[in-house]
C-alpha cells in the first residue's frame, strides 16, 4: 500500500477538483509545519484494504493547533470554521471540505501526543504525510453507536488485520476507565472472527473479565448516571430529559460542558458531521 492515493468508492479515485483540493490542503498544512494525522476511509484502506466511500477528508490534529491550522488555510484562499468546540473544524472550498478534528464527538477520544508518536509515515495523493494509529482509530470508532451509524464493523476489521501488531497495553489505557467498551467489542470480535479469536491477547481478555467480575460483586452505585450518551448524541437523550439521570458526558464525568452537549444535540439531523 505504500505511496498509494485516496480512493472513494470500489477503488475510484477522487474526481481532479477534489484532489487538487485535497492535496493542496496536505501541501499548506505541511509548509506551515502544522502536525496533522491523516484519518478517516484514507487510513482505514491503508490498514484493511478496504475501500470506503468518501465525500471528505479526514485530518487529525491536537486541539492547541488548530488556530495555526485555520490561519494557514485561510491565508490559501479557504474558508475554516469552528464547527463545534469540543471536537471538529472545517474548511471548505468550492462545495468540498476538510475536516480538522482534535477530538470524539463525545469528547471523550482526545487527540494528544500519542497519536502523533505511534502515527505511520505515509504519502496521499503524492505529498508525505503521517496517518492515524489504528489503535486510536479503534478507541474513537468504538463509541460510535446511533441508529444511522455503527463503527463496530470498523472495529472487527482493523482488529482482524492489524491485532498481531497492536501495543495492546495501550490500546487498553484508552479505554479506561470505559473498558466495558472494550469488552464488549473483543467479545464480539470472537463472535465475527471465530478462526481469528487469539489475535485478541488471553491476558487482555482475563483481565478485562476479572474486572466484569469484580464488579458484578460489588454494591450497585446509587448515583443514577447514564454512559450511553457517549455511545450516541440522540439515542439516550430521554433518559437525560424525562428520567433526569446524569449525562455521562458532562464535567467531572466526561468533558463536556452543558452548552457543548446542548450545541450537539442541536446538530441531530443536520447534513453535517
Amino acid at each position: 500500500m505504500e505511496n498509494a492515493t485516496m480512493t472513494t468508492r470500489s477503488g475510484e479515485q477522487p474526481n481532479s477538483d477534489t484532489a487538487m483540493f485535497y492535496r493542496h490542503v496536505l501541501e499548506t498544512l505541511n509548509a506551515a509545519q502544522v502536525s496533522f494525522l491523516v484519518g478517516g476511509a484514507y487510513a482505514f484502506n491503508r490498514y484493511t484494504g478496504i475501500d470506503r466511500h468518501t465525500k471528505d477528508l479526514d485530518l487529525f490534529l491536537r486541539r492547541s493547533d488548530f488556530h495555526r491550522a485555520a490561519e494557514a488555510l485561510e491565508k490559501a484562499g479557504y474558508r475554516t470554521e469552528l464547527t463545534f468546540s469540543h471536537w471538529l473544524g472545517k474548511a471548505h472550498h468550492d462545495g468540498f471540505y476538510i475536516d480538522l478534528i482534535f477530538s470524539s464527538g463525545n469528547a471523550v477520544a482526545e487527540v494528544d501526543d500519542q497519536w502523533f508518536e505511534y502515527a505511520i509515515e505515509e504519502e496521499v495523493l503524492g505529498v508525505p504525510v503521517k496517518i492515524s494509529p489504528p489503535e486510536e482509530m479503534i478507541w474513537s470508532k468504538a463509541y460510535i453507536m446511533e441508529r444511522e451509524r455503527y463503527d463496530g464493523a470498523d472495529v472487527a476489521h482493523l482488529l482482524r488485520a492489524c491485532g498481531d501488531k497492536f501495543d495492546w497495553a495501550r490500546l487498553f489505557r484508552r479505554f479506561d476507565p470505559h473498558w466495558r467498551v472494550l469488552l464488549a467489542h473483543l467479545v464480539l470480535f470472537g463472535f465475527i472472527y471465530p478462526t481469528h479469536r487469539k489475535l485478541i491477547p488471553a491476558s487482555i481478555m482475563d483481565e478485562l473479565l476479572e474486572r466484569l467480575r469484580r464488579e458484578m460483586h460489588e454494591e450497585t452505585s446509587s448515583e443514577n448516571i447514564c454512559f450511553g450518551t457517549l455511545l450516541s448524541r440522540e439515542q439516550y437523550l430521554s433518559d437525560i430529559e424525562q428520567e433526569s439521570l446524569q449525562d455521562g458526558r458532562l464535567e467531572p464525568l466526561g468533558r463536556m460542558t452543558p452548552e457543548q452537549t446542548a450545541c450537539w444535540t442541536r446538530a441531530i439531523g443536520e447534513n453535517r458531521h
